[in-house]
């Protein structure tokens, strides 16, 4: 029993969240609409319920008392003048046609209509006020409606203004209350439209800094907790920018200082006689300034560069035909449709590529570059047929000074990958690390369009 209730108040609790809206202004504007349509609908229901109840058997009432004073008139006498009397009366008094029909008889149920509340109503009270048979016609003319007594003699017919039974007030305070509701509904669509935009402003900058791009022309305003939001975002974006630059100088600084020993090291090798030592040395110089270079390229990723519309396989024929020219076995399958252009930094974007295509060389004999456009994100995919790299040694590999993570020697510093996948988070994408079907690493760069 207690399972069943549990797997009941679930789908309860899945019904009403499917039905809650997702949006900030959908709850807001349904915070504001749903009480003011329940007090305008209650107010509809108690009206019908007590003030046109009322209204309904007092019309009901008052129509027929006065057609039970006209046919009081010839109720024991209907001559000629008697019904010419009764007749100005009605008129007179109760703007009422009169009708005499001689030897006239009322077929059974004709024009009895009891579909509607007032039509009841004014049978009851018809039923009330007069001793005769009758019947009612209520639908036959739009504006006047008629009720026929019945004699031994003829049938007698008095035909009222249908307004004498309907009340058209009742419509009137509907439409009344639908037309405020809509009025209201539109006035809060109109304010909350206004307090939400400096939210979704927020929220634009917000995604445009998390994508590596600026936020251009934002700035706080709205209520003041939207705009204590906005002051804060921008003090933390601020923040965390000034410690980035404080880091990228520090290690660019310390990797460029490190050029001046390496500079007399190389002047001095040339005074060394041994050719085999100063051999040997000049290899360990050149690995040093490939390693301060590699910590240079990685300082650079971070280094503010300005944001530019790129066409993505432009920039990988560029990266591959300039900064790869020696490389012979690099292999790009163009995508069949042309692809979206996207903001990037081209520099930052290229050095990824280079890092990325060099790793696979280096590693590998062959390198397989190819591209992919689905559901808003570009996928750049760099194939090898070398090793690759143990998954469980895959989340190391692009952590800084990755190195030997396939257990063979390697040479570099081991920031390949750590430059790439620090540039893909500058541009709000990510790097991710699988299987080649060459059999080697398969690297995916994702980009956010």
């Amino acid at each position: 029993m207690d399972a069943s209730n549990r797997s009941d108040d679930k789908i309860g609790h899945d019904i009403l969240a499917s039905l809650k809206p997702k949006s900030l202004f959908g709850r807001m504007l349904a915070i504001i609409l749903v009480p003011l349509i329940l007090v305008q609908v209650i107010t509809v229901l108690v009206f019908y319920g007590r003030h046109w109840d009322n209204i309904t058997r007092y019309m009901a009432s008052n129509l027929s008392a006065d057609i039970a004073t006209i046919v009081d008139q010839i109720d024991l006498e209907r001559s000629p003048e008697k019904l010419m009397a009764a007749d100005n009366f009605a008129k007179k008094y109760f703007y009422f046609q009169t009708n005499w029909m001689e030897d006239g008889i009322i077929p059974p149920n004709s024009y009895q209509v009891e579909g509607t509340y007032a039509g009841r109503q004014l049978k009851e009270s018809l039923k009330a006020s007069l001793d005769q048979p009758f019947r009612m016609d209520l639908d036959s003319h739009p504006d006047l409606i008629t009720i026929f007594v019945q004699y031994p003699d003829g049938v007698f017919s008095v035909t009222a203004g249908r307004k004498r039974v309907y009340s058209s007030t009742s419509w009137l305070f509907i439409l009344w209350t639908i037309s405020t509701t809509v009025v209201m509904a539109l006035i809060a669509i109109l304010f909350l439209r206004g307090q939400i935009r400096p939210i979704r402003r927020l929220t634009k900058a917000a995604r445009q800094i998390g994508l590596g791009r600026p936020a251009l022309n934002y700035r706080a305003e709205g209520a003041r907790e939207v705009r204590q939001a906005g002051q804060a975002f921008q003090a933390m974006y601020n923040r965390i920018q000034r410690q980035i630059s404080e880091r990228t100088e520090m290690l660019a600084g310390v990797s460029h200082d490190l050029r001046t020993p390496l500079t007399r090291m190389k002047l001095s090798l040339a005074m060394i006689a041994d050719d085999a030592a100063r051999s040997e040395l000049e290899k360990d110089i050149a690995e040093m300034e490939d390693m301060i270079t590699g910590y240079l390229d990685y300082a650079s990723g971070t280094i503010s560069e300005n944001v530019e519309n790129a066409d993505v396989v432009e920039l990988i024929n560029i990266s591959i035909q300039r900064d790869l020219a020696d490389h012979k076995n690099v292999y790009f399958t163009e995508p069949e449709t042309p692809l979206p252009v996207i903001p990037l930094r081209h520099m930052a974007f290229r050095r990824a590529i280079s890092n990325l295509i060099n790793n696979a060389i280096t590693h590998a004999g062959h390198c397989y570059v190819s591209v992919e456009h689905q559901d808003g994100i570009i996928t750049i995919i760099i194939d090898d047929d070398g090793p690759g790299i143990p998954k469980d040694m895959r989340r190391a590999a692009v952590k800084p000074f990755s190195r030997n993570l396939n257990g063979t020697t390697s040479i570099g510093a081991g920031l390949g990958l750590s430059i790439a996948q620090e540039i893909a988070t500058n541009h709000g994408g990510e790097l991710l690390l699988g299987d080649a079907p060459q059999g080697g690493l398969r690297v995916r760069l994702q980009l956010p369009i």
